[in-house]
């Protein structure tokens, strides 16, 4: 299965890549990419977190979106596919919000080389960073892919670096406040935000609007991630 993958990293790297266990918070767009491109790659743990069930709204680009799997859980559909893609792989789901009870728990539960945040809510994504810095897990966090068009305008950087993305503000204000102002690698984009693209959500919690999105761009930013965790990961500086 990853005899093409072996060539570019090598027996040592796809023995690192199976003997890892990765978390991702948020099995959406951006989530859902990485969970996609791990397990093709041939990681050998994945730990999913992710609270909703598939809407129609999800279909425009979200890979386990279809009309059949509307109205499921969405860790459990990517459970389905993930095995179907990757059998021998160790797949464990929490079909739950994370808020602060349960992150701590769950950090403290198991090991994790690396957590991937595909949150799109500023206070359970803020809290989470700041306990995986408090605990040294290597974390990296996806920005807003929602409202952007250009995949040229995507980068990879530290918190520290990040701009043009009002997501990004906010989150690099509340880590300050807790006294956090670099050290966590993050994908973003440098195009513009257009304030047309924001409309109120509806129903949707901790969120008071929600931002028009492209099949493409949430996919795109679940790709770069992957691409930094696989090398890391593999052992490519």
């Amino acid at each position: 299965m990853y005899s093409r993958t072996e060539v570019m990293f090598g027996a040592e790297g796809m023995a690192s890549l199976r003997s890892a266990h990765v978390l991702v918070v948020g099995c959406g767009g951006v989530g859902g990419a990485v969970l996609e491109m791990l397990a093709r790659a041939g990681i050998g743990r994945l730990t999913l977190v992710d609270a909703d069930c598939v809407q129609a709204s999800n279909i425009n680009r979200q890979l386990i979106a279809t009309s059949s799997t509307i109205g499921q859980f969405k860790v459990d559909v990517w459970r389905r596919r993930l095995l179907d893609i990757s059998p021998g792989l160790q797949v464990t789901t929490y079909a739950e919000f994370l808020e602060e009870n349960n992150t701590i728990c769950l950090l403290d539960s198991q090991c994790f080389d690396f957590v991937v945040d595909a949150i799109d809510t500023v206070s359970p994504k803020v809290f989470l960073l700041s306990q995986c810095v408090a605990r040294n897990i290597p974390i990296i966090s996806s920005m807003g892919s929602g409202g952007k068009t250009d995949p040229s305008k995507i980068r990879l950087a530290d918190i520290s670096k990040t701009e043009y993305c009002p997501l990004a503000k906010v989150v690099r204000t509340r880590l300050a406040a807790l006294g956090i102002r670099h050290g966590i690698p993050c994908v973003f984009s440098t195009e513009p935000a257009d304030r047309r693209f924001v409309v109120p959500a509806d129903g949707e919690k901790y969120k008071k609007s929600t931002t028009g999105t492209v099949s493409y761009m949430p996919n795109m930013f679940g790709c770069w991630i992957a691409s930094y965790l696989i090398r890391r990961i593999a052992g490519q500086k």
